[in-house]
């Protein structure tokens, strides 16, 4: 086909704005013509032309989802312009969640750079090499605020915090939609997946979600108010239900709060199959009943699965479904095709000079994989190795040369020959004036089995420093890949005791799509440093790290707990009345045998482990030294509708220059319900020169106070406010200020 031929659409004359081509559009659609607007198909085991032909042909699909190549992508859209009884083009979705072709680290990874513009950047890469393809909808980002690391999805998400996932959201967002949808290299984002999915019960993938309704509202909706405030072109419906309810037919959720109250006018898909899932939730008896409280709900597309177009056409003409409910649905699928600009380039053309766009997508891979990694442990400052005085270095574990897998999870689309391995990274930053020793000894991460442990063992001894790289291959974390232990799999913990023994200095570098619990080798390595699954440039960017060409400056998005028991553990958690201190924390190894009954402590702790995570939030070593002093706090009292400015100096007491972030904490005291012991309100991310102080500003406003609290909704309360700011949530540079009524 020559994308150069175009029969132009059906459509009303171009001079008159998108709204009036819409409704005029609408207007001369049959009943069915509109709910083939409503379907997103899928490919089947042919070629996308043989097997969604027909289907596009006859109007029987508006939108189509895992087609990735340009060329059945254009004649797929040439047969809705050219052969579809309106004319109507298509959308064309695919899961672009962080990278497409170019792998950048995985959300949570990214999360950790806590650098917007960064993430911008990353999405538009990801978006311009999709939108190449013919691909003009992506099923990103994931904002599901995600308190437990068993759940494989955390590796999509952006973190446990409400602020943070916000500011990330709207910078991926962006990024991928651009200036204007109908520029090229945009492609229409998709926030998913609401609401509340990252509280499925134990981490399981899929399970219930109990979250109350305040907890709904001041934890896991705004994200997607942030979203939406930032133009995202559509929502996708949870899997799972609220207050007995699935998502994917919450009336409430979705027309109450994101039409009524949040004024959204993009489209809302449904998950993969979630409509007739409703059944399977035991909400609805049948398909047809499913596919009624979806439509009803204010689901307008159904992903992969068909009760939309087997059931709605005659649940409208029996009185169940209003047609106006078709109608606007229809409107707002159109509008979207309309701003992407498909009516009047439905085709993709190839792009010239893609050797620059490549260099330009891994260079920022690059500067997203660097600013991701966290420095966990630096005992005795044994990071940055010296290269000059490395005669001979150590490279052991399964993921040292596991390009792959250091892609992690959701990558349809990558490709394995863009990824450069850990010890290809390491390889070209030493050259060969250093000898590396490279032994696997495990074959994958869950093997249980050593190889070659010997010949690991005397190449330790011969080397100046062990590097192990750690952690989980990518198919143990994303969806359906929740774990019930969150340890190090196979034997890898024990790979690090035996290499302990050999009294070399040991670096464990972790790969992996989400917390692990690592207190069974906190204490037998030098230096940790924590990778995520940083994607196609992960090797250099391992290697610039450890050898100092940069200081590593990433912070943890979410808690890592020191036992699976712990979990749920986040930073703004709510105090209780008897908040634990060390003062009634009682170890189990300190209660006499046969001790008297009584109620130890009577505060809430865990009798067999350190009641404070082994890693908290926000946390993040650099190979600099930061300090926090001289909090200033202007004015000390506000009234709602002004700003109070926070202050503080930061300096960089040692030798290298280096970026901190910076992090603002506010904890509302006393309030008329209870409220978050520390909330994070603000970061900035500095470069200080060694030796260099700056000084660094907050502007909180007192809209930035307010809270949900149920029946009254949002609402600003007079009081105390205190502050604290520093380099992690636990912060203890702190004052306070009052809001008073205005």
């Amino acid at each position: 086909m020559d994308p150069s031929h175009q029969r132009p659409a059906a459509d009303p004359p171009k001079a008159l704005d998108i709204q009036d081509r819409v409704a005029a559009l609408v207007a001369r659609m049959s009943l069915d013509d509109k709910i083939g607007q409503m379907a997103l198909g899928q490919p089947g085991t042919a070629s996308p032309p043989e097997t969604l032909g027909d289907a596009i042909r006859g109007g029987r699909i508006g939108a189509v989802v895992n087609v990735v190549e340009r060329a059945a992508i254009n004649e797929l859209q040439r047969i809705a312009v050219e052969e579809s009884p309106h004319g109507i083009p298509l959308l064309v979705g695919r899961d672009v969640i962080h990278g497409f072709q170019t792998i950048l680290p995985i959300p949570l990874g990214q999360a950790a750079s806590w650098n917007p513009e960064l993430v911008r950047a990353g999405a538009r890469v990801a978006a311009e090499e999709a939108a190449r393809s013919g691909i003009n909808w992506t099923f990103a980002p994931m904002i599901d605020i995600s308190r437990d690391p068993r759940w494989g999805r955390i590796a999509e998400s952006l973190g446990e915090d409400v602020f943070l996932t916000g500011r990330l959201a709207m910078a991926m967002v962006e990024g991928f939609q651009g200036r204007s949808l109908a520029d090229a290299g945009s492609i229409a984002a998709c926030a998913k997946h609401f609401a509340g999915y990252g509280a499925a019960e134990s981490g399981r993938d899929y399970a219930t979600t109990n979250i109350p309704d305040n907890e709904l509202h001041n934890v896991y909706l705004p994200p997607f108010r942030a979203a939406v405030e930032g133009g995202v072109a559509s929502l996708m419906t949870s899997f799972s239900d609220l207050d007995g309810v699935p998502a994917t037919a919450h009336a409430g959720l979705l027309r109450d709060v994101l039409r009524g109250q949040w004024s959204f006018d993009g489209i809302v898909v449904s998950d993969w199959e979630s409509i007739p899932q409703l059944s399977v939730h035991g909400l609805t008896a049948n398909d047809r009943e499913a596919a009624i409280a979806a439509a009803n709900a204010g689901v307008e597309v159904e992903m992969a699965s068909a009760t939309y177009a087997r059931h709605l056409a005659d649940a409208v003409r029996s009185g169940r479904v209003d047609l106006e409910t078709i109608d606007a649905a229809v409107a707002r699928i159109l509008t979207l095709k309309f701003e992407l600009g498909l009516f009047e380039a439905p085709y993709t053309q190839a792009t010239d000079n893609p050797q620059a766009k490549r260099e330009t997508a891994l260079q920022v891979a690059r500067q997203a994989a660097l600013q991701s990694m966290v420095l966990l442990k630096n005992h005795n400052d044994l990071l940055p190795l010296d290269s000059q005085r490395m005669e001979r270095l150590a490279i052991l574990g399964p993921l040292a040369d596991a390009a792959y897998e250091q892609l992690g999870t959701w990558i349809f689309d990558g490709e394995a020959d863009r990824s450069v391995s850990a010890l290809a990274g390491i390889r070209a930053r030493l050259g060969s004036d250093t000898e590396i020793i490279h032994l696997p000894v495990l074959e994958t991460s869950r093997s249980r089995e050593f190889v070659d442990i010997d010949a690991a063992l005397a190449a330790v001894r011969a080397a100046d420093a062990a590097i192990l790289f750690l952690g989980e291959e990518s198919i143990l974390s994303g969806e359906a890949h929740s774990r019930a232990n969150i340890d190090l799999p196979g034997a890898q913990a024990k790979l690090v005791q035996r290499i302990r023994a050999s009294g070399k200095p040991v670096v464990a570098v972790i790969l992996a799509g989400r917390p692990l619990t690592l207190a069974n080798i906190v204490d037998q390595v030098d230096a940790m440093l924590y990778a995520w699954h940083p994607g196609s440039m992960g090797g250099p960017a391992i290697a610039d790290l450890l050898f100092g060409i940069e200081s590593p400056s990433g912070k943890l998005p979410v808690t890592f707990p020191r036992a699976v028991g712990q979990i749920p553990l986040y930073y703004n958690a709510k105090n209780t009345g008897k908040p634990p201190r060390p003062d009634t924390v009682t170890r189990i190894d300190e209660i006499p045998v046969q001790a008297p009954q009584t109620s130890l402590g009577m505060s809430a702790f865990h009798l067999d482990i350190d009641h404070t995570p082994l890693f908290a939030f926000g946390h993040g070593l650099s190979y600099a030294r930061f300090e926090y002093s001289d909090l200033r706090i202007r004015p000390p009292q506000i009234a709602p509708g002004e700003c109070v400015r926070i202050s503080v100096e930061l300096r960089n007491a040692g030798r290298r220059a280096a970026e901190e972030i910076a992090q603002l904490y506010v904890r509302d005291p006393v309030a008329s319900i209870t409220r978050p012991v520390r909330e994070l309100k603000g970061f900035q991310r500095v470069r200080v020169a060694p030796g260099q102080a700056v000084r660094i500003e907050f502007r909180l406003h007192a809209d930035d106070l307010r809270f949900y609290r149920r029946p009254s909704g949002w609402i600003l309360e007079p009081g105390r406010f205190q502050v604290w700011v520093g380099g992690d949530s636990n912060a203890d540079l702190a004052g306070e200020f009052q809001l008073i009524d205005a």
